[in-house]
């Protein structure tokens, strides 16, 4: 199959490119940029020049290509905007294909508590845009599209990602390693490879309309990852909790986020797919991968 691939340089995305060379697809993968085209040429991609801001372009290449993956971000504040923008190429080009789309959504989606794909829909006000987009890309499905979310949690691996936060946070006087929020607060998490996987599976084998938590099943409290990353900097694992109005002063509206108590198994995924996620925790990596000094 030859799929076209956005986000081939991002953290998610180059799960998904490795997990889709190593099923034998070919992928073409959206550059804007000549290092983004250079990074995609050595990880064995085929380069599509462009970007999310082309309609034209990205409805050329959906068509061209016999399955679509959408894991792109800005993250400059404009992702509402510019996802909408791609299902309004996108999706058309697809219609009455039978093609799959694997659009990417968020696990945060759901809020706090131990959640699943069936839970209520309570997302801080950072993500609630994906909701009517999410939807939409489901109902596609009605369009002869096999269109399939996953909603990951947060994802790691390669030293990338959410976990440089807490990796990186302040310190007090003494050195105890400051954490977003009270740390009491449970993360969903899954290793950048397994997810990959995911996505993988879902492009072979999903029913349209499909909806999937990207999560390990591996729901550590913020404490525990903050003693993992103290001591992967050589610390003793020394940590304080962090007042809601300090963390928002801190990292502003991804606060309400990170803030989140949620826990999740990823059970349809396994169920319905065959996935196993097999790479380290994020605590392991935290400690002694990928993260650790």
């Amino acid at each position: 199959m030859n799929v076209f691939l956005t986000g081939g340089t991002g953290l998610v995305g180059s799960g998904v490119l490795r997990a889709l060379l190593a099923d034998g697809h070919t992928v073409s993968a959206l550059a804007r940029s000549d290092d983004s085209a250079q990074a995609l040429e050595r990880a064995g991609a085929q380069v599509v020049r462009g970007d999310l801001t082309d309609p034209a372009g990205l409805a050329a290449a959906a068509r061209d290509a016999d399955g679509v993956i959408h894991t792109a971000a800005q993250s400059d504040g404009t992702d509402a905007q510019t996802d909408a923008a791609l299902l309004d190429a996108v999706l058309p080009a697809l219609a009455g294909t039978g093609k799959p789309y694997v659009h990417t959504s968020g696990v945060w989606a759901h809020g706090s508590g131990v959640v699943d794909e069936d839970s209520p829909l309570d997302p801080p006000q950072l993500t609630a845009w994906r909701l009517p987009l999410d939807a939409r890309v489901r109902a596609a499905a009605a369009d002869g599209i096999r269109s399939v979310v996953i909603a990951p949690g947060i994802v790691h691996g390669s030293g990338r990602g959410l976990p440089t936060l807490l990796r990186s946070g302040p310190r007090t006087d003494d050195g105890a390693l400051v954490l977003p929020g009270s740390g009491d607060q449970h993360w969903t998490t899954v290793h950048a490879d397994d997810l990959g996987r995911l996505y993988a599976l879902a492009l072979a084998g999903a029913e349209p309309g499909s909806y999937f938590l990207g999560v390990s099943g591996s729901n550590p409290t913020v404490r525990e990852l903050g003693i993992a990353a103290d001591r992967g900097a050589g610390g003793e694992g020394r940590v304080v909790g962090s007042s809601i109005e300090e963390t928002e002063a801190r990292l502003g509206p991804l606060a309400g986020a990170l803030g989140l108590d949620q826990q999740a198994s990823g059970d349809r995924a396994r169920s319905q797919l065959g996935w196993v996620p097999t790479g380290p925790s994020l605590s392991e990596d935290l400690q002694t991968g990928s993260y650790a000094r």
